[in-house]
């Protein structure tokens, strides 16, 4: 579960990051209870939720396929280091705003649209940067899986530590610590050996790079497939996370503890998920992966919907949590897996924009719907929509796994069954079904083996 420490490099990532993420948990928790408060005696709280999201936000969706452009040309060690100097000074002026009690919501979202800016740089670089770390292609799955398990911890224990420091302290102490918390992820980067990579003499424009970028991405079925369902599914599930504040309180009649319980229940079930993956050997039968993840999301926001007491809300969100990140996870190492090294850069940006790109639309919409029709027909709606959309991928399940069965030989993850079918007998049964979904196996001809 843990082979993808044995690289260096990954390793010095994984013990600096883990901690940075801990401290921008705290920042987004505190970010969403100081909007909260100052806004819920004017009525609309939720909708203004939904504003700060959306401008946090909104910067990936425009920015980041420019930026897959330039992290292709660019050295990505070094634009780490930039970006995690910059996300550091944006906590800092949370912190000296909120301490010396200057703080307003213009300022609020001015500094959440420059986090954004950093943000769209920032993301893609960090996936796009795995493969650098990692020497043995072979682990690279189990280190996509060891990131999401790392972000999840965090994101387990970040909002209940946030949900006491915010009763204790206020919010300004969360965005202290996670100014500091940058320094370690910041000294990790330093300490880093890299290959360099080899560089093209002539790159051409920025518009065209775009252009091929898209269209490999988007002609090719599997990358579209995976693009558009991560899309879709974020899109729904950001109804899940803005509203969580107001659901805590309104329904559920809670306060800043009651907020950290139920994020970090959330944060549980995507630990667990994310060492479900880990404990995976292969990419083999990921799609179907893909399916559960997007499904369970959908019956567990409705479950949430319908409500009233922490002792339902919590199990609905430990399946919430687990389900969405085995989704976005399994698409990510599906697509890390299957695209071309020279493209990875654009194809990841687009990752990061279908996921994180298309967050504030979600949280603009479920600010806005919430406020017409309510907290409880809104996670309903969006959870019917992850159904239809898990359904829908299912369906195109068979017609992908062709297109992806070349990759996989070409670069050795289908085992020598492949080329002898009768060999696959002697396989388990699990293993036996996540060859036929990648095409590897013609059923009929096994049978008859």
């Amino acid at each position: 579960m843990v082979r993808a420490l044995r690289h260096r490099n990954f390793a010095l990532f994984f013990s600096g990051q883990i901690i940075s993420l801990i401290g921008t948990w705290l920042s987004l928790l505190a970010t969403s209870w100081l909007v909260y408060r100052l806004t819920r005696d004017e009525g609309h709280a939720a909708l203004m939720l939904g504003v700060v999201n959306f401008t946090a936000q909104i910067p990936i969706f425009l920015l980041a396929p420019l930026a897959g452009v330039w992290l292709d040309r660019w050295n990505r060690h070094r634009v780490l280091l930039a970006t995690q100097t910059l996300s550091m000074v944006q906590s800092f002026a949370m912190a000296a705003l909120v301490l010396t009690e200057h703080i307003s919501l213009w300022q609020i979202l001015t500094l959440s649209i420059f986090q954004g800016i950093v943000n769209a740089l920032d993301i893609p670089t960090r996936q796009s940067f795995l493969v650098e770390m990692i020497d043995n292609p072979a682990d690279l799955s189990n280190a996509i899986a060891l990131n999401s398990s790392m972000v999840q911890s965090a994101r387990l224990v970040g909002p209940a530590v946030a949900g006491f420091l915010i009763y204790e302290f206020g919010e300004g102490l969360c965005f202290f610590i996670d100014g500091c918390s940058f320094l370690t992820v910041l000294g990790a980067l330093l300490a880093m050996r890299i290959k360099p990579r080899e560089r093209t003499s002539r790159h051409m424009p920025v518009t065209a790079a775009l252009r091929e970028g898209l269209v490999y991405a988007f002609g090719f079925a599997p990358i579209r497939a995976l693009l558009v369902i991560v899309a879709t599914v974020s899109l729904m599930a950001m109804s899940q996370s803005v509203l969580m504040p107001v659901y805590a309180n309104q329904i559920l009649g809670g306060e800043e503890r009651t907020l950290g319980i139920l994020l970090g229940s959330a944060g549980l079930g995507a630990l667990l998920g994310s060492l479900y993956l880990a404990s995976r050997a292969s990419v083999l039968g990921l799609g179907r992966v893909v399916v559960t993840g997007s499904v369970g999301l959908g019956l567990a926001m409705i479950i949430l919907s319908q409500s009233s007491s922490l002792v339902l809300s919590i199990p609905a969100l430990l399946v919430a949590g687990a389900s969405l990140l085995v989704q976005a996870a399994a698409c990510n190492t599906l697509l890390q897996t299957i695209v071309d090294d020279d493209k990875r850069g654009r194809v990841m940006s687009l990752f990061a924009m279908a996921f994180m790109g298309m967050a504030p639309f979600g949280s603009l919409l479920a600010g806005s719907v919430a406020n017409e029709i309510g907290i409880r027909w809104t996670l309903a709606m969006a959870g019917s929509v992850c159904i239809i959309a898990g359904t829908a991928f299912a369906t195109h399940l068979r017609s992908i796994r062709p297109l992806i069965r070349p990759i996989y030989i070409a670069k050795g993850i289908l085992p020598a069954v492949v080329a002898d079918p009768p060999a696959a007998t002697d396989l388990p049964a699990s293993e036996l079904a996540a060859l036929r979904e990648a095409g590897a196996i013609d059923g009929a001809r096994l049978r008859d083996s």
